[in-house]
């Protein structure tokens, strides 16, 4: 792999770690991976000022960058001249990169926690794949579910009027819309743009249940798998 370009401190449930990781796999880029105690962030990134949250990225010479977007950027910047996030249409990319950051944003909690099933469901799920103690991972997963439930995910599907998967299938025909007869954002190959809706997209997917009801927007799913073959999980 080689030497390594610096560490991302991560959940691995975290949506906008997955923007990070995407880029990063996309790109082939070796890196460090600190997947951190969900009930110990602000300690765990405290290094990071008072940020609080993933991921955080620390480059190997000390720089650290917060937030997945200026994140993304900035690995593109250093390590791929900034090739991914150039656009010959700045006001396109601009607008699109926003619609990822917000509207795919707001649609992800919803679909992950918008009905208490949904809610237990991936909160069991995160429970499973973060680094909890076994007990503290338990009691999460039930008392965590609720709060998730109430707070937000009702919140933002109501200001919505849609169901969560009702969101999601309205964003991905616009998103399909916008990429026309392209394979991508970003014509043949992706963009940084690609890379962020696959990265919200894919932390939905380690979540079955509430993948299932994105997985029937047929073209939706084959941008989502070209994006597969071009950026796979390491």
């Amino acid at each position: 792999m080689g030497h390594e370009i610096g560490s991302l401190y991560m959940l691995n449930t975290c949506p906008f770690t997955w923007k990070v990781r995407a880029l990063l796999n996309h790109l082939n880029l070796p890196h460090e991976k600190i997947q951190i105690n969900p009930l110990k962030i602000k300690k765990s990134v405290s290094f990071a000022g008072d940020w609080g949250k993933t991921p955080v990225w620390k480059m190997s010479d000390g720089e650290i960058v917060v937030d997945s977007t200026p994140i993304m950027k900035r690995i593109d910047e250093v390590h791929n001249n900034g090739n991914l996030w150039r656009s010959d249409n700045q006001e396109r990319r601009d607008k699109w990169m926003e619609w990822a950051d917000t509207k795919v944003k707001d649609a992800t909690i919803p679909i992950l926690y918008g009905s208490i099933g949904s809610a237990l469901s991936t909160t069991r799920s995160v429970a499973k794949h973060e680094r909890f103690g076994l007990f503290t991972g338990r009691i999460y997963a039930w008392l965590g579910f609720p709060i998730m439930w109430g707070i937000i995910a009702k919140k933002r599907t109501k200001k919505t009027g849609m169901q969560p998967g009702e969101l999601w299938h309205h964003l991905l025909n616009e998103w399909i819309e916008e990429i026309g007869e392209n394979a991508f954002f970003g014509g043949n190959e992706p963009h940084i743009v690609d890379l962020a809706v696959f990265g919200y997209m894919q932390s939905i997917e380690m979540h079955p249940k509430a993948f299932r009801l994105i997985e029937n927007h047929e073209n939706g799913m084959l941008w989502f798998n070209r994006m597969k073959n071009v950026a796979a999980i390491q």
